[in-house]
C-alpha cells in the first residue's frame, strides 16, 4: 500500500518595498519630468545667486561709456546698456537681488498667514470673522495696486517691497491654511488631544500644523513667482530698487527707452524674469501632483 505525501507549496509573499516619506516623495517626483528640469533650473538659480557676483565677467556697476549699447558679442554675450555695463553680469548679480526679495516677502507672508489661518479655522468665532473679513476687504483690491499704495506710503526701496509683498500674500495664506485646519480639526488624534486636555496651542502646532504642510509647499512654490512679478513691477515703476541696481525690474524700466533701437537691453532682464517665473510654476504644479492626496488617488 502506497501513501502519497502531498506537500502543500506556501507561496511566498515579496513585501513590497516601502521607503521612507522623503525617499517616496523623490521617486514620485522625478517622475513629473516638466516639474522636475524646472526644479533644476531654479537650483541653476540658487547657485548663481550664492556665487554670482564672484563669477560675473565685469563690474556690473561700473559703466564703460565705449561701449554703450552694444548687441551680444563675444566680449559681452548679453551685449551692454546705456551705460556700457555688461547686461550678463547684471543679470548674474540681479539673481540674488531678485530670489532674495521674493522668497523673503513669500516666507514672510506665509509666517503671518499660516498662523492667522490656524487660528482662525480652530478658533472660529468672532476671531474667524474678523480675519475672514479683513481677508475679503484685501482681497477687493488688486494685488499690485496694494503693493503700490503699501510702498507710497512706506517709501521707494527694496525692504519696503519686501513688506509690501509680503502684505498682500498674507490673506491667501490665511484662507488656505483655514480650510486645511477646518478640515484636519475634525480627525480622531485631533479630538483625543482635546479630550486629554492637551493645550490649544500645541493642538494647532502640533496635531494641526502638519496637516497643512503639504499645501503650503505648493503654494509658496507657486506664489514665488508672482512676488517675483509684483516686485519687478514696482522696480520698473521707480518704487523697488534704485536705477543703477542690478535689479532685473529696475534694468526692463532703464532699457524700455531703447526697446526700438537696442532691444537686447529690454529682452534679456525680460527672459530672465519669465523663465525663473515659469520654473517656479511647474515645480508647484509637479508638488501638486505629488503631494495632493486627491490628485495621487486619480
Amino acid at each position: 500500500m502506497e501513501f502519497t505525501s502531498t506537500v502543500t507549496e506556501k507561496k511566498q509573499v515579496v513585501p513590497k518595498k516601502k521607503y521612507s516619506p522623503v525617499r517616496e516623495f523623490w521617486v514620485n517626483f522625478k517622475h513629473q519630468k516638466t516639474a522636475f528640469f524646472a526644479s533644476m533650473f531654479i537650483l541653476l538659480l540658487i547657485i548663481i545667486a550664492i556665487i554670482g557676483p564672484s563669477i560675473a565677467p565685469y563690474d556690473p556697476y561700473k559703466p564703460d561709456y565705449d561701449a554703450t549699447l552694444q548687441g551680444p558679442s563675444s566680449e559681452h554675450i548679453l551685449g551692454t546698456d546705456e551705460y556700457g555695463r555688461d547686461i550678463f553680469s547684471r543679470i548674474l548679480v540681479g539673481t540674488r537681488i531678485t530670489l532674495s526679495v521674493s522668497t523673503s516677502s513669500v516666507l514672510l507672508g506665509a509666517i503671518v498667514g499660516t498662523v492667522l489661518g490656524i487660528m482662525s479655522g480652530y478658533f472660529g468665532g468672532w476671531l474667524d470673522r474678523i480675519i475672514m473679513r479683513s481677508s475679503d476687504v484685501m482681497f477687493a483690491f488688486p494685488d499690485l495696486l496694494l503693493a503700490i499704495a503699501i510702498v507710497a506710503v512706506l517709501g521707494p526701496g527694496l525692504n519696503n517691497v519686501i513688506i509690501a509683498v509680503s502684505v498682500f500674500s498674507v490673506p491667501s495664506f490665511a484662507r488656505l491654511v483655514r480650510g486645511s485646519t477646518l478640515e484636519a480639526k475634525e480627525n480622531t488624534f485631533v479630538e483625543a488631544a482635546k479630550s486629554m486636555g492637551a493645550p490649544h496651542k500645541r493642538i494647532m502646532f502640533k496635531h494641526i500644523f502638519p496637516e497643512t504642510v503639504s499645501s503650503l509647499i505648493v503654494f509658496v512654490t507657486m506664489r514665488i513667482g508672482t512676488a517675483i512679478i509684483a516686485a519687478s513691477s514696482l522696480s520698473f515703476l521707480g518704487l523697488g530698487a534704485s536705477p543703477e541696481t542690478p535689479d532685473w525690474g529696475a534694468m526692463l524700466s532703464m532699457g524700455r527707452d531703447y526697446l526700438g533701437t537696442a532691444s537686447h537691453v529690454v529682452m534679456m532682464p525680460g527672459i530672465a524674469i519669465f523663465l525663473t517665473v515659469l520654473a517656479f510654476n511647474l515645480v508647484g504644479d509637479g508638488l501638486r501632483d505629488v503631494l495632493d492626496p486627491k490628485t495621487k488617488n486619480e
